[in-house]
């Protein structure tokens, strides 16, 4: 984990989901806590996070980078993830299922998604993968 990472994790922890510091101050995330797909520990990840009926979607960006984020590989080794979320009556934490989106629907939710934050085309304009959209279901 990157200390960058470290850092989102201990003011979500410290202020009961609530970013307060940085260029992430004031985003609605979600700690997802994933299996390593070699190593088997857990790893935890902070990612942006949007409602969608009864489950969350998450989007693997990383940002526009060439490849999948760590967090992704390790869910589709492993789909049992554990979620931290922020609430208005506190931090909501649950096991759920990841499961990445097939094609038409990814397609339809990246589209809608993007919309609402548009950086997340942005990273897909910077990249030749097709940047997966995962939705979070609780178990």
């Amino acid at each position: 984990m990157s200390d960058w990472d470290d850092g989102i994790i201990a003011d979500f922890r410290a202020n009961d989901g609530t970013i307060t510091a940085g260029p992430m101050a004031g985003w609605r995330l979600a700690l997802l806590t994933t299996t390593g797909a070699k190593s088997g520990e857990k790893r935890t990840s902070p990612t942006a996070y949007f409602d969608d009926g009864d489950r969350r979607l998450v989007i693997a960006s990383k940002g526009g980078a060439p490849e999948h984020p760590a967090w992704y590989h390790n869910l589709l080794a492993h789909p049992e993830v554990h979620v931290e979320v922020a609430t208005d009556h506190g931090v909501d934490e649950y096991d759920a299922i990841a499961t990445p989106l097939p094609p038409p629907e990814r397609d339809e939710k990246f589209t809608e998604l993007s919309a609402i934050a548009p950086g997340f085309a942005d990273y897909q304009r910077k990249t030749d993968r097709i940047i997966p959209v995962v939705a979070i279901t609780r178990r």
